[in-house]
C-alpha cells in the first residue's frame, strides 16, 4: 500500500510508515502547500495512494461525491506524534488492508477504530 500524508501531519511519519513497509510520502514533497483538500484526493485516487490526515473534510467529501477511492485513513486524536499514535496506525492498516485496497474510510480515535466502506451512503 501506498500512503500519502496530508500536510497537517509531521513527515516524521514517513520513516515510521516506510519501516512498516508501506510506501510513503509527504504530500509536502509532490504538491502545493495550500493545495485544495479535493485536488489532494484526485492526486491520490490518480496515483494511487491512500491519504493519511487529521482532517475531517477529506470524509465529508468522499461522501458528498459518492467517491469510491481514494481510500482515506483519519486520526482523531490531539497527540500526532508518530512515536505515540505510531503502533495504533501500523495496525490499523494491518487490520483493513484488504478494505484500504478495495476502498474504506477509516477513523482511529482513542478508544477505537472502525471502518466505513466507499462508496459512503448517507
Amino acid at each position: 500500500m501506498k500512503i500519502l500524508l496530508d500536510m497537517n501531519l509531521s513527515p516524521k511519519w514517513v520513516p515510521v510508515l516506510l519501516e512498516a513497509g508501506f510506501d510513503s510520502v509527504h504530500w509536502s514533497s509532490v504538491g502545493k502547500p495550500d493545495a485544495l483538500d479535493s485536488e489532494i484526493l484526485v492526486w491520490a485516487k490518480k496515483n494511487g495512494y491512500i491519504v493519511f490526515t487529521h482532517d475531517l473534510d477529506f470524509g465529508d467529501i468522499l461522501a458528498a461525491t459518492n467517491a469510491d477511492a481514494p481510500s482515506v485513513i483519519q486520526i482523531r486524536v490531539q497527540n500526532l506524534d508518530p512515536v505515540y499514535l505510531g503502533k495504533s496506525v501500523v495496525a490499523a492498516l494491518v487490520q483493513f488492508r484488504a478494505q484500504l485496497e478495495t476502498g474504506a474510510l477509516i477513523v482511529i480515535d482513542a478508544n477505537k477504530v472502525r471502518a466505513r466502506i466507499l462508496p459512503i451512503r448517507r
